[in-house]
């Protein structure tokens, strides 16, 4: 489908949100909400190395947390941004396979993996250089490039009349973010929400998806996660990243992945084990009591409690001020 880049932003301006106001109150978005739940459930499950029995620690999590997947066709979202082989910053292959297998083996109709990167336009070549269709059995057949999928307008973005999404993606009945458990020079932390960025089309909104980021980076992860609602997330923290992530920080061995519906507790969870105060954190804040809980109260934690793998990440100098105390 055919549209110009003129077309799809005619009458949405420009200017990003001065706060949450138009999310917030909007009747129309609300409605198409479920209701903000209460409580969550939460699963941390250790995993010393990538070389572990990660489906079964897979399987742990998503038992945990009571996950139903029988008949239904799952997206498994991966974040796959860069490669450098120094360091650590995709979601491990491992874990990606280890997923599918879990997955498949839960009855799902249908899985399959798509992403589509913030800054490289050629997504095959990335998935190859980061070992994803080396290691991935039949990684073609079961790989869709989001960024060049055919797209479907939904209406209402923020301040936005309507976004272009992927066909893939919407027709998915469940949406897992396989994502990777890292700091974020501009938001913080970058977890299972802020990866649905890889949803987006390059195609239609370009390298590096610079309408988001017009947008505000927290305001289009909280109305990306509310368009994408039904979804489970599955943080890669075996080996996370310090420091100036999402690309340029350091590996952080933590050893653990961590499970939820609730894509904001276990966002919050994240925080916590990385000695990051998640009420610091903006997208969290805005999501709060809104797409999901992020109070530790309301957190039921499943598998290890925080304390027990609490690893605290090295943060840039302007995100001193997010350390847990």
């Amino acid at each position: 489908m055919k549209i110009s880049r003129r077309d799809l932003l005619a009458g949405s301006g420009v200017a990003a949100l001065g706060g949450y106001a138009a999310w917030d109150g909007s009747r129309r978005r609300a409605a198409a909400l479920p209701p903000a739940p209460s409580t969550a459930a939460v699963a941390v499950v250790k995993a010393s190395s990538y070389s572990a029995a990660l489906t079964q620690r897979i399987l742990e999590g998503i038992r945990a947390c009571g996950l139903n997947v029988r008949g239904k066709h799952v997206l498994l979202k991966p974040n796959l941004v860069e490669f450098d082989p120094s360091t650590c910053i995709n979601t491990n292959v491992a874990v990606i396979a280890a997923a599918y297998e879990a997955f498949s083996s839960l009855g799902a109709a249908n899985v399959f993996i798509g992403e589509g990167p913030g800054h490289r336009r050629d997504t095959h070549a990335l998935a190859e250089m980061a070992q994803y269709r080396g290691d991935l059995s039949n990684f073609d057949a079961l790989f869709v490039d989001l960024n060049r999928d055919d797209v479907s307008p939904v209406q209402g973005f923020a301040d936005r009349e309507r976004i272009y999404l992927p066909n893939s993606a919407l027709r998915a009945d469940l949406i897992v973010s396989l994502a990777k458990m890292k700091t974020h020079h501009w938001a913080g932390a970058t977890l299972s929400m802020k990866n649905f960025f890889g949803l987006v089309p390059g195609a239609v909104y370009g390298w590096p998806k610079n309408e988001l980021h017009q947008v505000g980076i927290p305001e289009s992860i909280v109305e990306l996660n509310r368009i994408f609602h039904k979804s489970f997330a599955i943080v890669d923290g075996i080996v996370g990243m310090e420091g100036n992530g999402p690309i340029q920080g350091t590996p952080k061995s933590v050893g653990v992945l961590v499970m939820g519906n609730d894509l904001p507790a276990v966002d919050a969870t994240c925080c916590r084990i990385m000695g990051i105060d998640p009420s610091k954190i903006e997208y969290l804040q805005m999501a709060s009591d809104k797409l999901g809980v992020t109070e530790e109260a309301r957190i039921e934690q499943r598998g290890e409690p925080i304390a027990s793998v609490r690893t605290n990440f090295q943060l840039i100098k302007e995100f001193h001020d997010l350390r847990l105390a």
